[in-house]
């Protein structure tokens, strides 16, 4: 089963656990530098309760930034406050001639944490604008600059600008998942409607389009309320259609067949369904018999091939569309034979008349007309339950149509 996409905001998670490693182990850093240089301090006792806020503001900083809600100017302003106290007393605690030798701050790294706070939460801008504060106050506390004094401000602009880089780029890619998961929605939700619209289209060509091309053609001759009727039946059909056609999109590279009226269509179709598309196993036989007739020959197995309810329906509103067409265009004389297999891996039916045959060019012809015979009540169908159909015709040859489907095993899962 395909997994669901991830929630979008959650792409920006590791940046601000990793922040929160980066406190904790540059806290450790500052610990041990205190532990190996009190001695060298002008105030060394003076440290120990900076030390203790550090350590509690590290704990606090860590909690509030994990939750999204807190991630705020309040919490950004408080951070790089709360960084500037330890770098603010250190001329006191570790003495202004230590300072002025390149020692480094109370601080050290610690410092870091407010600039790559300020870099995941908006880019690299306030990346750069947190580390030249922090710089800023860094270089204002020593009596003369040097090297050493000046790389750890170069450090945390860097720090501030990649990090900011690489929150901007996760901003990026969360849009654009946001984007794909809109339109993954949307386009299920397409999917669905216009599956539900073919399906209705099918239903509306089984039925109400034949019943209404047939009243339409077999009244064209008669005069007074006969031939109005027969009229305003031929005008419906075709307004009907139109409407069908219009909301289905029949793809180019798939054939279509005339619709022909006559009285079999509807009822064939209609009584190839089992009494529920949820229904047992049926078995294939009895729906396939049912089209038996003078000029119907049906063979099938001698043993059941039995079908879920829906694939049962399915194909055997096909197969009754198939019949029908062959039955309505393969000329009066024409014979039609089916014949059911059942194979392994697939059930396959066939349909084969010797009428008079489809000229080249007249299914595609069709389905710009509008008839949705062979695109919808057949190739639609069979397509909607996992299967193929194959059509070989030549005119005067007669036409065959072959629909063939999964067998139960591969497909009870889904619409046992």
């Amino acid at each position: 089963m395909r997994q669901n996409p991830a929630p979008v905001g959650t792409l920006i998670v590791p940046l601000w656990r990793a922040l929160a490693v980066f406190r904790f182990t540059a806290l450790g850093y500052v610990l041990v530098l205190y532990v190996r240089n009190a001695a060298d301090y002008a105030h060394p006792l003076v440290a120990v309760p900076v030390l203790l806020g550090m350590i509690a503001w590290t704990v606090a900083a860590t909690w509030a930034y994990a939750r999204p809600r807190l991630r705020r100017w309040p919490l950004l302003a408080a951070d790089l406050f709360v960084a500037l106290v330890p770098l603010l007393v250190s001329p006191w605690i570790i003495g202004r001639p230590a300072l002025a030798d390149g020692v480094p701050t109370i601080a050290v790294a610690w410092l870091a944490g407010p600039v790559l706070a300020w870099a995941v939460a908006g880019g690299r801008r306030l990346g750069v604008t947190a580390a030249l504060v922090l710089t800023a106050a860094d270089l204002a506390v020593r009596d003369r600059l040097n090297e050493s004094s000046v790389t750890p401000g170069v450090l945390m602009l860097l720090a501030g600008i990649a990090v900011g880089h690489v929150a901007r780029l996760i901003g990026a890619a969360e849009d654009r998942l946001q984007r794909a998961v809109e339109l993954e929605a949307a386009t299920r939700e397409l999917a669905a409607a216009t599956r539900e619209r073919e399906r209705l289209a099918r239903d509306i060509h089984d039925s109400v389009l034949q019943v209404l091309a047939m009243v339409a053609r077999r009244g064209a001759d008669l005069v007074g309320e006969a031939g109005e009727l027969a009229r305003l039946a031929g005008e419906q059909e075709a307004a009907l259609r139109a409407l069908v056609t219009s909301r289905v999109t029949v793809p180019p590279d798939k054939p279509a067949a005339p619709v022909a009226a006559g009285p079999t269509a509807a009822g064939s179709a209609m009584a190839a369904r089992p009494a529920t598309l949820d229904a047992g196993p049926v078995d294939l036989r009895s729906v396939v018999n049912g089209y038996a007739s003078s000029r119907v020959s049906v063979a099938t197995p001698a043993d059941p091939v039995l079908l879920p309810g829906r694939l049962a329906a399915e194909l055997g509103a096909a197969l009754g569309a198939a019949v029908d067409n062959a039955v309505r265009h393969g000329g009066p004389q024409a014979r039609v034979w089916v014949l059911v297999e059942e194979e392994p891996d697939t059930v396959t039916v066939s349909i084969r008349d010797d009428g008079c045959g489809i000229r080249p060019g007249r299914l595609a012809e069709a389905a710009a007309q509008g008839r949705l015979g062979v695109s919808q009540s057949i190739e639609g169908r069979v397509a909607e339950i996992g299967g193929t159909v194959r059509i070989v015709s030549e005119p005067g040859a007669g036409t065959e149509i072959e629909l063939r489907v999964p067998s139960p095993d591969t497909t009870a899962e889904e619409y046992g």
